[in-house]
């Protein structure tokens, strides 16, 4: 079941994230809910996925989760030939 807008992520996910963090736990989500359709573990992955993309971003300090100061792995890529 994807989800339309961050007011209808679970309550597990809107409760504890920042509005930021639940835009890419939907998008994510969403994106690996129709690349597994086929799957019987298909929302299980969804979720998994989500959660996976959030922690590139966020951490988890104490009970909330703040802006991680590390760059992820697409930013700031330089190129080397």
């Amino acid at each position: 079941m994807p989800y339309r807008t961050n007011a209808d992520l679970p309550h597990s996910v809107r409760g504890h994230l920042p509005a930021h963090a639940q835009d890419i736990y939907r998008e994510a989500f969403n994106h690996a809910f129709a690349s597994h359709a086929a799957d019987p573990r298909q929302e299980e992955i969804a979720h998994r996925t989500a959660w996976s993309a959030v922690k590139r971003s966020y951490v988890k300090m104490g009970d909330t989760w703040i802006a991680s100061d590390r760059p992820s792995r697409s930013k700031g890529r330089v190129n080397r030939r």
